[in-house]
């Protein structure tokens, strides 16, 4: 009989067939690497995908609870499974590195990478900036958690001059020698608690951003932070600041990007940047670029034609006066309270779904002086409704349904129907996306019936 393959030749070992799983495999294959992939999952679609590998030559083991007897050369992870997973813990025991996608996409890659993470406002940083590069005459292409993952972007011959990847905390989980040239933390507030246990432990895998900068790389910050990130960046690195006042290296005021080295303000009037919210966004993008040598006024003229991310802030339509914003994307407290700010007249708030956070008041000042009735859904609508309704007119809702056609029957010219949850949508919808697209839809209907 002869020797099995896969016990004499070293292989590049991948825990799970999703799209960091599959962009991984295509690199490794590429470099000509010997892979397998494992998934303690199941199912036709696991299985379709699985067959298509297997016909490459690729060993993809579904179902699996036991780690194969392979010799393992490294180990590239999902950033679905976390650091404490069994899995990792057993491979790391025996000595083997084990890295996210992120990294080994990083070591492949040929161009310069500005890298954005944050609790919110990640995806519309990642377009602005990319879109900024072009605007500035290079060639440049966005993914990470924003697309295509940055090991298919690093395949791209010719390699343009810049990637723009937006980075989760799940993935820096995993990262070793990982350094972008510029990087972007664009805010830090409480989100995957369930899976990091602590805010601090939280702060701390967004930290690793900069983890292994020097003097050549640029970290662009708010200009409020905690403790925790400023010890978390390396002495050598360049320190660009962002925020609402002239303490910052770059920072928004009435309708501009002012700051250090610029000799005239950026401008972004009449845009969607024109706001205290998406200002520092603009802000953030302006010092990214100027700490990498990129002409900033490319920011502006970006932001002239800059078209929004849908269920961010997205307008659906207007009805007798009454706007409705679709901003589903809003999935933890400090984004729905950034879209409560951003909208343009008084609130009808829909919000519910799974709560993330348990301190409902540090929105509550904010929901007081903007919305004039909030809408709940969802599993915790009842824990939401007692947090506010000594303050706000709160109504539980059945569904989402529901709560529209009771927002928009209760609203008055000039206010705006907002879906802007403030919790994860998995309860009641398959993905913000659904949700999202079911709130259009149900406003589609109305304006068909006004």
């Amino acid at each position: 009989m002869p020797e099995d393959s896969s016990k004499s030749t070293p292989v590049v070992l991948i825990l799970g067939l999703g799209a960091s799983g599959e962009a991984a495999a295509r690199l490794l294959l590429h470099q000509g690497r010997s892979v397998m992939v494992v998934d303690a999952g199941t199912g036709p679609a696991l299985e379709k995908k699985a067959r298509i590998w297997q016909t490459q030559g690729v060993p993809v083991l579904l179902g699996v609870r036991n780690l194969p007897e392979a010799q393992i050369e490294f180990v590239v992870v999902s950033p679905g499974i976390p650091e404490t997973d069994p899995w990792v813990r057993e491979l790391r025991e025996r000595g083997v590195s084990v890295i996210s996608e992120l990294e080994l996409g990083w070591r492949a890659c040929k161009s310069r990478i500005l890298a954005v993470t944050g609790s919110n406002g990640k995806s519309t940083l990642v377009k602005l900036s990319c879109e900024s590069l072009q605007a500035a005459g290079l060639t440049a292409v966005a993914g990470g958690n924003y697309g295509t993952p940055l090991s298919g972007l690093a395949c791209m011959d010719p390699a343009p001059a810049w990637v723009v990847v937006e980075v989760s905390s799940f993935q820096l989980e995993a990262v070793e020698h990982f350094v972008p040239d510029a990087g972007i933390l664009l805010n830090i507030n409480p989100n995957h608690l369930d899976r990091h246990g602590t805010m601090e432990r939280y702060t701390d895998m967004k930290a690793r951003l900069f983890g292994s900068m020097d003097k050549r790389h640029v970290a662009v910050i708010p200009e409020v932070v905690s403790d925790r990130v400023m010890r978390a960046l390396p002495a050598g690195c360049r320190v660009a600041t962002f925020g609402l006042s002239d303490a910052a290296s770059f920072y928004y005021s009435e309708g501009c990007i002012c700051g250090t080295g610029l000799t005239k303000p950026v401008s972004v009037k009449g845009t969607i940047f024109d706001n205290e919210i998406m200002g520092v966004t603009a802000a953030a993008c302006v010092a990214a670029l100027a700490g990498s040598g990129v002409d900033p006024q490319a920011v502006g003229a970006a932001a002239m034609t800059f078209q929004g991310l849908p269920h961010r802030m997205q307008k659906v339509a207007e009805i007798q006066g009454v706007s409705f914003i679709n901003d589903s994307k809003a999935t933890n407290l400090a984004a729905m309270s950034a879209g409560v700010q951003m909208a343009r007249g008084p609130v009808r708030l829909i919000a519910g779904g799974l709560l993330k956070e348990k301190d409902l008041d540090s929105v509550k000042k904010i929901l007081v002086n903007r919305v004039r009735g909030v809408y709940i859904i969802g599993k915790y609508s009842d824990v939401m409704a007692a947090a506010w309704r000594n303050e706000l007119a709160c109504t539980v809702c059945a569904d989402l349904k529901e709560a529209v056609n009771r927002a928009w029957r209760e609203a008055q010219g000039g206010e705006v129907v907002l879906l802007s949850p403030g919790c994860a949508s998995f309860d009641q919808f398959k993905s913000f996306e659904d949700r999202g697209n079911q709130f259009s839809e149900i406003v589609r209907v109305i304006q068909k019936g006004e």
